[in-house]
């Protein structure tokens, strides 16, 4: 998030201590939208909520969709990469008010998910919903090696003793996590080869699932995911995985309690433990993060699977046994754990972090011993010392160990911060702070770049990996801003932060992960500006070979002035939206004179009563950029366009109703569309449409078919015809029927209506049944839609999709927009960055 607003919510967390977590709403804690420590669970929530409503979603969809991509005919032309380049986050020229440059986090790309390294300078990073990338030298200089593979989400990657490369598909930080997998991957030859389809272990047993941790013990290798505890031989590789223990089977797909809305938190396992000298006793470590009655660890007695109490300071009860973390000694002499706790999660502002704890014998089973409570850990030199954010805030989100193969007691440990211990626990340090903000080191002076701080990493730590390259030791960590390497005994400054980060994010690996983009003329070009994944606004402009960072924290919805490419509206989260005139070029002169400020704060009223979604829809009227629409609860119009200034400045034409929020929003022509859901997710989901013109008259909820006509799935995106306001299409997200049920789940997934709405058309003829995202219609008539899977193209006057142009890899694209001319469509990909397609290539179709 922003730095000012971290320092806000931190402080209005410390005034609502001992309220507890869960009373403590977004909006008290920031009126402009600023982050809470739930964010990122909701977030995620929501995202899986998009995909499953009103159900959840059966193993095989994800093959099925795949299969009938391949089989698509595709449409003369290729995608251009946009965003393939470095991306600053501490660029100089981008220093306003809501920008995080200076911070130290310097280039960066999109979350890191998994890590393996061997000792001849391989590296591969899994990123969060971007594939699996090869480094051949220590990181940097990354090729794609997983672009044929049906789900580019990562959970975890582990080399095994054979040098074979293991891919566990479908990311699993939160529990919840809106990118399901397709499985486990095995690639025997990493330094040369690419996955393929044909490199499944097993079949479909582990798709539509999250995968958190891969453990190999002996010859078995074992998967951790939200559909219980599997196991699989490393030696022969065929046959199916074997479900070993599953804590609540009847929720599991297919069980009696399938529908039941909490389903999807009822067999969560979080990682494996297994004893040194008997492999063949393992400990599975189960739970969700917020709580339940089966959260624990168990262990195999007599051939069934019973909770057990771990010996020494570990709590083994289900209340503080939540999101857990194993790491061993090579040599066996000891085990460390990180334990995050649901009871501190509801109870405690500042951390929902249970402790550290290190087991000097060796055996998972104990006795364990606390290492470090999130008190120790933040007198560490860490950067997060303000009471209501504090180490282990986000425990249940950010976790790695790794323990230093030639020492037992050297150790890192990753929370929101990098730790590490040359002492098997008893003290720790901070190589890796949240960030140089507050530290005696930072300046925001351009000239001093990050002040006299060195480089840091990104916040939010997932994945670590240690490996060499020409006999020199380092260790690689991932986070929710790429990847990082330093050596694996560097050095430190007098507060232990390190000296010697090497950030890997040169470009070459471009998986940010994009909500959004936006597109304007400028310098006799086009700027082109983007919300992302925690990485806040990216902006492009003509003749830059560094992208810059002009927002930070979380970057939403965004909208560009198609005259004016440095006439931006970016939204953080919850409607949080402001507004530049100038790109947000800033030297930081507002630090010391706010007059100097060229961004303002305008956001809706919805974002201070919490009534927005994690990213809420805002967008223009392509004919009058002055003419903006925001979706929360209610339907927002602004009129005065970028020349607004205040959250005032907007009106309110709708109210969609208590419980109902925006998931979509569409102008043109003075007729307003906006989608909304509420509930929206699968206990009594409901979707609607709202109607009516921007003078404030007419608006109504559209009467929709209960049948599955138009499915009661979540209304992802609009787009009208720009010489018809009737004439409109729709994206609707999730599976249909056959992989999601529910009532009123329906088929399809892009519908058409020549009557404002009254009467609909399934149009998706031929296309996969994959979730849709967004839609447009291009030049000529034609229309393009973006789903999870690909891009696709219909043309005017035809039933038939064509997947559009080659070279753009399979993600999920969230936003399609075009330049100020129409003839370059933008798409906005959430996990691979952003790519134009130069309509003019279609002229055959």
């Amino acid at each position: 998030m922003p730095y000012q607003r971290h320092v806000e919510i931190a402080q209005q967390r410390a005034a609502h201590k001992g309220a507890g977590v869960k009373a403590f709403s977004v909006a008290a804690a920031d009126d402009d939208g600023g982050e809470d420590p739930e964010e990122i669970a909701e977030q995620a929530e929501q995202y899986a909520e998009a995909r499953s409503a009103p159900g959840v979603v059966a193993p095989g969809a994800y093959t099925a969709a795949w299969q009938a991509l391949q089989s698509m005919p595709v449409t003369a032309g290729g995608w251009q990469h946009t965003t393939n380049r470095p991306y600053d986050s501490d660029d100089p020229r981008y220093r306003d008010i809501n920008s995080n440059s200076s911070g130290g986090a310097g280039r960066v790309t999109g979350r890191i998910t998994g890590l393996a390294a061997d000792n001849s300078g391989y590296v591969y990073a899994g990123a969060a919903n971007g594939g699996v990338w090869r480094s051949s030298v220590g990181g940097g200089h990354w090729q794609p090696i997983a672009d044929k593979l049906p789900s580019p989400s990562t959970g975890d990657l582990r080399l095994d003793g054979k040098g074979r490369l293991w891919y566990a598909t479908g990311e699993a930080n939160t529990g919840a996590t809106g990118f399901v997998g397709s499985g486990v991957y095995v690639l025997r030859d990493p330094r040369h080869g690419s996955f393929s389809t044909r490199d499944r272990v097993g079949g479909t047993e582990l798709e539509s699932t999250v995968i958190r941790s891969l453990r190999i013990f002996g010859g078995t290798v074992w998967a951790a995911t939200n559909h219980g505890a599997y196991s699989h031989s490393v030696t022969n590789l065929s046959g199916p995985w074997k479900r070993e223990f599953a804590p609540n089977p009847d929720f599991l797909p297919g069980g009696a309690q399938a529908a039941d809305p909490n389903a999807p938190y009822k067999n969560i396992i979080n990682d494996f433990a297994a004893d040194p000298k008997d492999p063949s006793k393992v400990i599975i470590a189960a739970g969700w993060r917020s709580g339940d009655t089966y959260n624990g660890f168990y262990t195999r007695v007599g051939g069934a699977w019973q909770r057990t109490t771990l010996a020494g300071d570990i709590a083994s009860d289900a209340a503080d046994v939540g999101a857990v973390t194993f790491a061993a000694a090579a040599d066996g002499s000891k085990y460390y754990a990180i334990e995050q706790s649901p009871t501190q999660l509801a109870t405690n502002p500042d951390s929902a972090l249970q402790g550290i704890y290190v087991s000097k014998s060796g055996s998972p089973f104990g006795p364990w011993t606390l290492s470090a409570d999130y008190k120790k850990l933040a007198a560490s030199g860490s950067a997060l010392t303000d009471p209501g954010y504090m180490p282990g805030i986000q425990a249940w989100y950010n976790q790695f160990l790794q323990v230093d193969p030639t020492d037992p007691n050297h150790v890192y440990l990753g929370l929101e911060e990098v730790f590490e211990s040359v002492n098997g626990g008893t003290s720790w340090r901070v190589p890796g702070p949240y960030w140089n903000f507050g530290f005696p080191c930072w300046s925001i002076d351009p000239s001093k770049q990050t002040g006299d701080c060195f480089q840091t990493t990104h916040a939010d730590q997932h994945a670590v990996a240690i490996g060499s390259y020409h006999g020199q030791k380092y260790v690689v960590v991932g986070d929710d801003g790429g990847a990082y390497r330093r050596p694996l005994r560097g050095i430190v400054d007098t507060g232990g932060h390190a000296r010697d980060w090497t950030s890997l994010n040169d470009g070459s690996m471009d998986v940010l992960q994009y909500y959004s983009v936006g597109v304007g003329r400028d310098r006799n070009g086009a700027a082109v500006s983007g919300g992302l994944q925690d990485n806040g606004q990216s902006v492009l402009r003509p003749g830059d070979k560094v992208m810059g960072s002009n927002f930070g924290g979380d970057g939403g919805d965004t909208i560009v002035d198609p005259a004016n490419g440095c006439n931006v509206a970016a939204e953080y989260v919850y409607l949080a939206v402001s507004v530049t005139n100038n790109c947000a070029v800033n030297d930081g002169a507002w630090s010391t004179d706010p007059s100097k400020a060229t961004t303002y704060s305008v956001a809706p009223a919805d974002n201070a009563t919490s009534e927005a979604r994690f990213i809420a829809p805002l967008t223009q009227d392509p004919r009058n950029s002055k003419l903006w629409i925001a979706g929360g609860r209610h339907v927002w119009l602004n009129t005065k366009g970028y020349a607004i200034r205040s959250g005032a400045d907007w009106t309110s034409l709708f109210d969609l109703g208590a419980g109902h929020t925006a998931t979509a929003v569409a102008v043109s022509g003075g007729t307003v569309y906006a989608g909304w859901c509420g509930p929206c997710n699968n206990q009594g989901f409901t979707r609607g449409i709202a109607v009516g013109r921007t003078d404030g008259t007419g608006w109504h909820q559209l009467t929709l078919p209960v049948d599955g006509t138009l499915p009661n799935r979540y209304v992802a995106g609009f787009d009208v015809d720009s010489a018809n306001p009737n004439h409109l299409v729709v994206a609707i997200n999730g599976f249909s029927r056959r992989w999601t049920e529910g009532p009123g789940a329906g088929i399809g997934h892009v519908f058409e209506s020549r009557d404002g709405g009254a009467t609909w058309t399934d149009i998706s003829t031929n296309l996969p049944d994959i979730p849709a995202d967004s839609v447009k219609y291009v030049a000529g008539g034609g229309l393009v839609a973006a789903t999870d899977n690909a891009v696709f193209y219909r043309a005017a006057h035809s039933r038939t999709w064509y997947v559009l142009g080659r070279g753009i890899p399979t993600t999920t694209t969230m936003e399609l927009r075009t330049d100020p001319t129409g003839r370059y469509l933008y798409a906005a990909t959430h996990g691979r960055g952003i790519w134009s397609f130069d309509l003019n290539q279609l002229r055959r179709h």
